[in-house]
C-alpha cells in the first residue's frame, strides 16, 4: 500500500517539475519509451521465468536440488529455523542461493520467486512475511556472489583486459552486505518475537485480574 503513495508522489513530483523546468516534451518521451520497454521487460521475464521453472522441475525430477539441499544444510540449519530442510521449499531456495552465487541473476529471479511462492503457501499468516521470507529477501539483496558472472560479462562488453579481476573486491563486498542484513534482520526479528511475548503476557495477566 505504502509503495502506491511512493510511486504517486514520483509521478506528480516528475509532472510538476517538467512543467515548471519545460521539459513537458522529454517527459512525454519517457513516458512512451518506458511503456515499451516495460512490455519488452515483462516478456523478456515470462521467457527466462518459463525456462528456469522448467529447469526446476527437471532438478527436483533428477533430484539434483536434493543434493545441493544437502550441501547448504548447515547455512539453512542456521538462517531458517521453521523451514524443513527436506521439503520442497528447502530445495527451490537452495537453487535460488546457488545461482546468486554464480551469479546467474537471471536464474536466481525466477527460482526465488518459486520459493518465496512455497514459503507464503506454508505462512499461516498470508498477511504478513514469516522471519525466514524477511531473511531470504535479504540475502537476495545482498548481491552474494562467487562468481559474478553478469558483472564481468558487461566488462568484457565493454573492453575490460581483465573482467574477472574484481572477484576478490565482490567477495569483499557480498561478505560485508550478507553480514550487515542478516544481522539486521536477526536482532529486528528477535526484538518483535520479545514484543509479541511482552502483549501476550500482558493480555493473559489482564484476563486473570478479572476472572
Amino acid at each position: 500500500m505504502m509503495m502506491n503513495y511512493v510511486w504517486g508522489a514520483m509521478v506528480v513530483f516528475s509532472f510538476i517539475s517538467a512543467c515548471f523546468s519545460g521539459n513537458m516534451q522529454a517527459l512525454s518521451d519517457s513516458v512512451v519509451n518506458g511503456g515499451q520497454e516495460a512490455i519488452s521487460l515483462v516478456i523478456k521475464l515470462t521467457g527466462m521465468m518459463c525456462l528456469w521453472g522448467g529447469i526446476m522441475k527437471i532438478a527436483e525430477k533428477s533430484e539434483l536440488t536434493k543434493v545441493i539441499c544437502n550441501m547448504l544444510r548447515p547455512l539453512f540449519s542456521f538462517l531458517y529455523k521453521s523451514i524443513d530442510k527436506n521439503s520442497l521449499t528447502a530445495r527451490a531456495m537452495s537453487m535460488n542461493i546457488t545461482a546468486n552465487l554464480l551469479g546467474l541473476g537471471n536464474a536466481a529471479t525466477p527460482l526465488g520467486l518459486e520459493a518465496m511462492r512455497r514459503m507464503q503457501e506454508e505462512n499461516p499468516d498470508k498477511s504478513r512475511a514469516t522471519d525466514d521470507m524477511v531473511v531470504f529477501v535479504v540475502m537476495n539483496s545482498a548481491a552474494m556472489r562467487l562468481i559474478p558472472t553478469t558483472v564481468a560479462t558487461l566488462r568484457t562488453q565493454f573492453g575490460s583486459a581483465s573482467p574477472m579481476e574484481i572477484m576478490p573486491a565482490t567477495w569483499l563486498s557480498t561478505l560485508l552486505s550478507l553480514f550487515a542484513g542478516v544481522t539486521v534482520a536477526k536482532l529486528i526479528s528477535r526484538i518483535t518475537s520479545k514484543n509479541k511475548e511482552n502483549i501476550f503476557d500482558l493480555r493473559f495477566s489482564k484476563r486473570s485480574k478479572v476472572r
